[in-house]
């Protein structure tokens, strides 16, 4: 099976007339291996283009200021970007812009889930909004982190100046324009800088 749909014209585009399998889903990734896919707990096929410049230079910033806390903390776990595909425990495959899995988390994984579509929810994820992202649409899938097992989560909307924060168990706080963003219990010590998604 061959999907090959020409990205530019669509910001997010689901194939709701496409449910398939996971083997049907490894057949689409490996012939279209230049197309970025993630697939709903129904089975739904979704092609996720790629960003603008704007939205990789910010996505880029957000990557590295994470990276480096990270390398500072490998006793705590794993980051991973956002060409990474989780298998979510509802059957969904997600790749959060950012994400993170703790330590004893990742290494209960063999070496073969390891290497493959990680099987599990991340601890942590982040979802940067690019202009052609519906808002509705990701808000929804942050809730799927969540429902999936997600204890803390970043949903930062430059063209609205806002940060959803999703933690498990409580109500999303919506923060207006913040200068910084703190890792809490979650990942202790990480502060994320703001100033360059704002600008």
């Amino acid at each position: 099976m061959t999907c090959i749909v020409p990205v530019e014209k669509y910001s997010m585009l689901t194939i709701n007339a496409l449910t398939i399998n996971d083997e049907q889903f490894e057949i689409v990734v490996k012939n279209n291996p230049d197309l970025n896919f993630e697939q709903t707990s129904a089975g739904e096929l979704v092609i996720v283009p790629p960003t603008g410049g704007t939205s990789g230079r910010k996505n880029f910033n957000l990557t590295k200021q994470f990276g480096n806390w990270v390398d500072e903390h490998l006793e705590l776990g794993e980051g991973f970007d956002s060409s990474t595909l989780f298998r979510l425990p509802n059957g969904a495959k997600r790749s959060p812009d950012v994400s993170w899995v703790r330590r004893d988390r990742w290494e209960s994984l063999s070496s073969k889930q390891q290497d493959g579509y990680v099987p599990l929810c991340p601890d942590f994820v982040l979802e940067l909004r690019s202009p052609t992202d519906n808002l509705d649409e990701l808000q929804a899938k942050m809730l799927e982190y969540m429902g999936n097992g997600a204890i803390l989560g970043w949903l930062i909307d430059p063209q609205n100046a806002l940060v959803y924060i999703y933690r498990q168990g409580m109500v999303i706080e919506t923060v207006d324009s913040p200068s910084t963003l703190f890792g809490e219990d979650v990942l202790p010590g990480f502060s994320l800088n703001l100033q360059r998604i704002w600008n």
